[in-house]
């Protein structure tokens, strides 16, 4: 046993409660979201956006957005039920390893295809420039450069959840100005836009995003919310003229509709996994809390000490948010694809959500090790929360000294139990 192993022995580990938090369930089923596409996109007041003959293009980003393949094929299908020629165009700015056959491998990993979509799937990297912006920081105007292939279509439909973005905060987050600024920029275009940093996302976004809708053939935006549980909330389709001041609106319901952590503060926090297609930081520190990695965000837990022990099979090795973890775990550290969490973490600027936290040999190890080295609390009643992932927190875990916290506001499903490590010190 070596030096570290024999100091994180040396720690003894609470044991943990389950607990439940109940959030609204209204959403829309999967077997109506066609017939709910088809009823935003037909609503008077779009006007006749679709011509019959005509080819648009219709974007789709890299997160794991529920019933994505649902929605995607019924835009497509409205827009052949116009007469119009639809595609689909990967808009995911750097992501899938920056590579057009990396972004295409990441919408089919979402069983994003052209047979489950019934129109082709155009991907490439390539750009070309539209211009430039107005005026942003410090008086300069930016180029703007998006998708070569979306822009030589007769129409765009900018398609993509709005939601609380994981890095910065503004009128304009993750969402359509985000998608159009960023997404179809691809790696060139969300490079120029990144340029300046996080802190200047909330004023760069929508810089660009105006430009895009002022010179590009943007005909609609499709605007997914989701509510806490991640199932499809609400669609809303709008005209190029409303997302400017619609946005910010949905926004905001989009922010009352994310999943939480009901605790304030926390000694440990531990992360079973993370992933891109969980959230753009791998976890959503708007849930599970600011670290250096995101000081532009505020809100979510307060956490001395996050543990992150596995990726998702889905985020292909892109480790991108590992950064804002104390430790971690070799099984994770042995997934990362340091090619793909790199070019990303190079685009944004974020590099410090690419950094390696301390690597522990298991999941017992990682936890006591950040356990050990917290600062101030009490040592003999550690406050210990683990979750599944940002997105996941109806269920979650908890340390017996937060039973009573808990007890007035939360449904308790289990009493006081050891950790379930296996031989090797492993949850899994």
């Amino acid at each position: 046993m070596g030096v570290i192993s024999r100091l994180c022995a040396e720690v003894r580990l609470p044991r943990m409660l389950r607990v439940r938090q109940f959030f609204d369930r209204d959403h829309i089923e999967a077997e109506d979201i066609p017939a709910a596409v088809r009823a935003q996109l037909s609503r008077p007041e779009l006007g006749n956006p679709v011509e019959p003959g005509k080819r648009y293009a219709i974007t789709c980003g890299s997160r794991g957005v529920a019933n994505i393949v649902l929605i995607t094929g019924a835009i497509a299908a409205f827009v052949r039920s116009r007469g119009g020629l639809p595609f689909v165009v990967p808009a995911m700015g750097s992501h899938g390893g920056a590579t057009a056959g990396g972004q295409r491998a990441l919408l089919a990993a979402y069983g994003l295809t052209e047979e489950s979509l019934g129109c082709p799937i155009v991907s490439s990297m390539e750009t070309v420039a539209l211009g430039e912006t107005e005026p942003g920081p410090g008086g300069k105007r930016y180029g703007v450069r998006i998708d070569k292939n979306a822009a030589g279509a007769d129409g765009i439909i900018v398609a993509g959840r709005i939601k609380p973005h994981t890095d910065f905060h503004g009128p304009y987050e993750s969402g359509i100005m985000k998608m159009m600024a960023i997404g179809l920029g691809k790696r060139e275009g969300a490079e120029i836009c990144h340029e300046n940093g996080f802190g200047y996302m909330a004023e760069m976004v929508p810089l660009f995003g105006r430009a895009v809708i002022a010179c590009a053939p943007v005909v609609l935006g499709f605007g997914i919310l989701e509510n806490a549980y991640g199932q499809t909330r609400k669609f809303a389709a709008l005209r190029p003229d409303e997302i400017e001041t619609r946005e910010p609106v949905l926004l905001d319901e989009a922010r009352s509709l994310l999943p939480r952590i009901p605790f304030d503060s926390a000694d440990v926090l531990v992360v079973d996994r993370i992933g891109k297609d969980i959230s753009g930081d791998g976890m959503d520190p708007n849930i599970t809390g600011p670290s250096p990695c995101s000081p532009w965000v505020t809100g979510g837990l307060r956490a001395n000490r996050t543990v992150v022990l596995d990726l998702t099979d889905e985020t292909h090795g892109a480790a991108m948010g590992i950064g804002a973890a104390h430790t971690t775990t070799r099984r994770l550290f042995n997934k990362v694809d340091f090619e793909a969490t790199y070019v990303n973490a190079v685009t944004s600027r974020g590099i410090d959500f690419a950094r390696i936290p301390c690597v522990l040999e298991s999941d017992r190890e990682a936890v006591q090790l950040a356990l050990r080295t917290c600062i101030g609390g009490d040592p003999g009643r550690p406050r210990i929360i683990r979750i599944a992932d940002s997105l996941h927190t109806e269920t979650m875990w908890i340390s017996e000294a937060m039973e009573g916290e808990a007890a007035a506001r939360l449904e308790i499903q289990s009493g006081p139990e050891d950790w379930p490590f296996d031989g090797d010190g492993n949850l899994w």
